[in-house]
Formats: C-alpha cells, structure tokens, sequence
C-alpha cells in the first residue's frame, strides 16, 4: 500500500489532517472540489470556509470550547495559527473575519512542500489510505459512495444566521454592550420593550419559512423532519413558547439599556462579522425563513428598521454516518482501518470540534503510515472525550455532540463552585495531554 494519503475535502478537519501528515513527513492529496463547484452553503472559493457562524466559541480555558482551544494549540493546530492572525473583538470569544481566516488556512496549505492540492471533486471513495472529510453537505456522488460502505445514515438540518452592515444599525437605539460587562464592549445590542417584543414574536412564528430542497424531500418529509438542537432555527424555537427566546438568545439579563437605565425586555444581540467591523450577524438567529420574511421580520427589531442585509440565513441538509456503529476512537473505520472519517460527519458538532478530529484523524494515520501503534488521547481531555463518546459501541440513538464538561470523567472531589471546578478538569486534562504528547 503506498505511504500517501488521499485526504478529500480542504474544510476545517481536511485542512487539520492534511497538516498532521505533513508536519510528520508524509506527503499527501488535498482533493476540494472548490472553486469548480460549490455545495448549496459555501460561497468563498478558499479552504477552511466557516459557513454558519465566524465565532469558534468561548476562549476562556475553563469553558469547555477554550479547553479544546488550548488542546489544539498543543497538537499543533493550522486553524489556531490562523484565528488568532484573522481574529476580531468578540468580548470572551474566539471569532475571525472569516475571508482572512480562510485566505491564511488556504497559503499556509498550498505553500507545504509535502501537500498536493488536486481541485476536482471526488466521487468515490478511492483505494489506499483516505481520510474522508468532505463535512455535513457532501456531495452525492460521494455521500452515495460512503453509503455502500457505512450502510446507515442519519441526517439533520443546520440552519446559518442573516448578516447585515454596521451603517445600517440605528445606533441612537442599538448600543454597544457586553453581557455583564465581561470584556470589551463588542456586541451590539438593540432592546426591546414587552410590547416591541410581542410584535416581533407574533410575525416571527407566523412567517413563512423556505421549502426543503428537492434532495432534502427525499431524506425528510412533513412527519419525520429532523433539526439539531444545537443549530434550531430561531422561528422552530420561538414556537416553543412565548417566553423561550427571552431565556435563549434574547435573554437581558447583563445588560442595562443607556436610553431608560433599565434592563430590556428582550435583546438581541450582534457580533462583528469582520476586522473592519463594517458587517455584524444576529446572535442565535439561524433561520429558514423565506428572504423576505427575514426582511420584514427582523426589521421589526428595535434598531433594525432600516437594516441592510448582506447575507439572509440559509437552512441546509447535514449528513453524519453512525461512527458508534463504525468507528474506532482514532477516527477509522473497523472494517477498513486504513479508511478514516474526520469532521462534521462523524457526529462531532461544532467548528472547532470537527478541526480538532482532523487533528487527530491526521495523527492517528500518521502513525499508521509509519507502522506505529495507534494512541488513545486521554479521556480527560475534550478532545479524548469526543472521541470516545462517537466511537462507543454501546451508543444508541446516536445524535452529534459539540465540547462540554459533562462529557470529561468526574475530578474525583466535591467543588460547588462551577467555575473552580471546570478550571480544575481543564488544568487535569491539559496536563495529561502534555504527557500524551511527551510520549508519541
């Protein structure tokens, strides 16, 4: 079997496993079917594409989003390297400009000596060493050649959030504000009163939304449609009650309203889209609703009146293979060990989740190739512990999961205070991985 590796797809994970090849010597194919053809969501021709969102979560180590962080970092992370250089003022967030990002990933790629970029677009699996990280909107020649071999498929929704230019916020209305006053003031915040609020709530939940894609029909009909919890739509998620955006991405509490000195009733947050700060998203608001809906709507948000949309939310079909039923924690299968899987599609949810398996994707075949044992990352770290929950046999319903404490092994004592204990797993965890890595 020869010592290249195929890697297909150049998303987040591809572009992560790619990297690990390299830095250990071993050359590798890039395929990406980008710039000749583009799945429904992805507009930008470069790698590392973030589609929903620019944020990649908190950053503060004793979160469970900055303990992966700081995982990645250790294990030598490209996406890492290149946040920090694309990076804008988000309060306690990690978020970039996501052209920039893209553009750093993407030189940084195509300038390793031990990495060929191939831009077409792959349709079946080929022969030989292959990761597979072609993410949740594979395309279907492909998905239709992973289905032959991995059998059962489950699918979700994933929803992306509307964009709209800085100038346009009325800011004599909107103010700028982090919650709790937690770093600098980077959101922007336009409240509302009960009675502003209602009328949004009102046509939010009787807009109409955007029909299913002819290729979404076959996979999801009226009775059995399926949306991930982590990604709902704004309009599925106010249908669950009055109240529920108000103790969700709506929520006051933090934040003091200059014009009245009081907290709002309800405030919807934005974030800097890019360095410039010329673009801001809707925290929260992934949508499927219709692009005129979504004008009408969200105009109806206190300092919105007048707002330009430079993006609408988009809703699109995501796609994970059973990796329970499939995978061994090193993220290959068990059937074919020199076939590995990476990224969204192994039921890993998140940005910074599916880079952070292609980290490890790309180590484990590493060692492969090199006719090395294969390694368990320790289960104490975020990212041992993802790998561990997609590739446990004794899953059922197996559903993505994005970081959280709750999935680290308990840290043996009693501490009420949840930042204190969160700050000891991250401390355990980071630890143990520096011996894992001492040891490779």
């Amino acid at each position: 079997m020869s010592d290249k590796v195929k890697v297909i797809g150049a998303g987040l994970a591809g572009c992560e496993a790619a990297w690990q090849l390299a830095k250990a010597g071993i050359e590798c194919e890039l395929y990406e079917m980008k710039p000749k053809k583009f799945t429904p969501a992805h507009k930008y021709k470069g790698f590392a594409e973030l589609v929903c969102s620019n944020s990649l979560k908190a950053d503060r180590v004793e979160s469970a989003a900055g303990m992966l962080k700081e995982e990645m970092r250790r294990l030598g992370s490209v996406t890492m390297e290149c946040a920090e250089e694309a990076r804008v003022s988000a309060g306690g967030a990690l978020a970039v400009d996501r052209e920039k990002f893209s553009d750093a990933v993407t030189k940084r790629i195509r300038e390793n000596g031990y990495i060929t970029v191939i831009e077409e677009e792959v349709t079946e699996i080929p022969d030989g060493r292959v990761i597979i990280a072609t993410g949740p909107l594979t395309s279907d020649g492909l998905a239709e050649s992973i289905g032959r071999i991995c059998g059962e498929y489950l699918y979700f929704h994933d929803a992306a959030a509307p964009i709209v230019t800085f100038e346009s916020i009325d800011m004599d209305k909107a103010f700028f504000a982090s919650r709790y006053g937690r770093g600098d003031a980077d959101y922007i915040n336009c409240p509302m009163d009960k009675e502003e609020y209602l009328r949004f709530y009102n046509e939010l939940i009787n807009a109409e939304s955007a029909p299913l894609k002819e290729h979404d029909k076959e996979h999801f009909g009226k009775d059995n449609f399926k949306v991930y919890e982590g990604c709902m739509p704004v309009e599925v998620l106010a249908k669950r009650g009055e109240d529920t955006l108000r103790f969700g991405p709506l929520k006051p509490v933090g934040l003091t309203d200059p014009r009245t000195g009081k907290r709002p009733y309800a405030v919807v947050q934005l974030r800097a889209e890019n360095t410039a700060g010329s673009m801001y998203n809707l925290v929260g608001f992934q949508t499927n609703l219709k692009f005129g809906e979504q004008k009408r709507v969200f105009s109806l948000i206190t300092g919105l009146e007048n707002a330009e949309f430079m993006r609408y939310g988009v809703m699109h079909r995501n796609t994970f293979i059973n990796s329970p039923k499939l995978l061994n924690e090193q993220f290959n299968m068990r059937e074919r060990p020199e076939l590995y899987f990476a990224g969204q599609m192994t039921g890993v949810e998140g940005y910074i989740e599916s880079a952070a398996s292609g980290i490890f994707a790309g180590l484990s075949m590493a060692r492969q190739v090199r006719g090395l044992e294969a390694v368990s990352l320790p289960a104490t770290t975020m990212l041992g512990a993802l790998s561990k929950y997609i590739s446990s046999p004794y899953t059922e319903n197996f559903q993505p999961m994005g970081c959280n404490m709750g999935i680290l092994p308990d840290i043996g004592e009693r501490i009420r205070d949840k930042k204190l204990k969160y700050a000891k797993l991250a401390e355990r965890g980071l630890a143990e991985l520096d011996e894992f890595i001492a040891a490779l």
